[in-house]
């Protein structure tokens, strides 16, 4: 006989981890199963460091949630043994009059956030690692920062387990169907049964949910760290984590941290979409030579020799805004997916609300602008 739980969660990443923490929070019987290692590197939740931003020119809907994931991210580091969230303030930087600054500026006006504009020579005289071309302005908000991924990760799950989850890794999903009762999961270990069903499975949502094919698209995406020439410059204390969009697209990046080099890469790398169980994970010349150019030309006392590159994927969908709903034949399933690149920072209250939804089949925060029919 199968085992049977309350919940099911599908993917103990970042996403997964906070929702199986919030399930065990509330009294739930949960099940949190992940195909690799908690923490690991194959999928979206590592790296190191992921930027926190609450000026948010994306769409100023955003920015409750940030709030309230900012809340929850302050709760979880009180009572975790190591810090999880760092403050630099942030960046968001452009050509005068382009989306991305004024974008910015809507959401702080909007959600009364404080903030300076600065020319380009004020920016460096600020911040020196920063040399942006004449005719460029920046957003400076105080309260953004980054994360630590893979230690959010191992707090949420310790959190899991205090509070009666269960969590096994190295067992793989294989399928999931809907039973009278609620479903039924299969994994390469065995089967498992559940009330209702979590899918937060990264860049392989779409292999379990019909709805995403198509919508939830995976893309491999590739970080550098350099060594600085001037290492003061991009200390924390003197580098906000930044968003800046170029002529060679949109790139960001974060001060020295964990690694002897300052952190950057492009939004959508070089546009490959990939199969995540068949792409190249090494990152090669190529890869390199994108993210150095940009360095050489926009921070080029952080241009030294390369300390590292380490690929990721992103999952993306077309309008760039989160899945976050409960599938329509299937009331019983909640779906966290297609993250598009800027999701993590959103986890602890995204956790908040697919347990929400996995319970209830609703939320109080806003969740309208993710729903899955606006696809249909």
């Amino acid at each position: 006989m199968s085992e049977r739980y309350d919940v099911i969660v599908l993917g103990v990443g970042g996403m997964g981890s906070a929702t199986v923490a919030h399930l065990a929070d509330r009294g739930v019987d949960v099940l949190g199963l992940e195909r690799y290692d908690i923490p690991h590197s194959y999928g979206s939740s590592h790296g190191l460091s992921r930027l926190f931003r609450l000026a948010y020119f994306e769409h100023s809907a955003y920015v409750p949630l940030l709030q309230r994931a900012e809340e929850l991210w302050q709760d979880l580091e009180a009572d975790h043994d190591s810090q999880l969230l760092y403050r630099t303030g942030s960046i968001d930087a452009s050509p005068e009059g382009d989306a991305l600054v004024e974008g910015s500026k809507r959401s702080c006006e909007e959600h009364d956030l404080e903030y300076d504009l600065l020319s380009s020579s004020e920016l460096t005289d600020r911040f020196p690692g920063y040399r942006l071309p004449e005719g460029y302005e920046a957003l400076y908000q105080p309260q953004g920062g980054f994360l630590r991924p893979e230690e959010c990760t191992v707090a949420h799950v310790n959190r899991a387990h205090r509070d009666g989850a269960t969590i096994r890794a190295r067992e793989r999903v294989v399928d999931w169907r809907p039973t009278d009762g609620g479903v039924r999961v299969e994994t390469d270990h065995g089967a498992y049964e559940a009330d209702r069903l979590v899918i937060t499975a990264g860049a392989w949502a779409a292999r379990f949910v019909d709805e995403l094919e198509g919508v939830a698209v995976p893309e491999r995406q590739v970080l550098a760290w350099l060594q600085p020439t001037e290492p003061d410059q991009f200390d924390p204390e003197r580098f906000p984590v930044w968003n800046l969009q170029v002529p060679e697209g949109r790139f960001y990046g974060f001060p020295v941290f964990g690694v002897p080099g300052f952190k950057f890469g492009r939004y959508n790398h070089r546009e490959e979409t990939v199969d995540p169980d068949a792409f190249e994970r090494e990152a090669t010349q190529a890869d390199e030579r994108l993210l150095r150019e940009f360095a050489e030309e926009y921070f080029p006392t952080g241009a030294g020799p390369t300390m590292r590159l380490q690929t990721c994927l992103f999952t993306n969908t077309p309008d760039d805004h989160f899945v976050l709903d409960t599938l329509p034949d299937h009331p019983q399933v909640a779906v966290g997916a297609g993250f598009s690149g800027h999701g993590f920072k959103f986890a602890s209250v995204v956790g908040e609300i697919l347990a929400d939804l996995a319970l209830e089949g609703e939320t109080d925060h806003d969740v309208d602008l993710f729903s899955l029919d606006r696809f249909d």
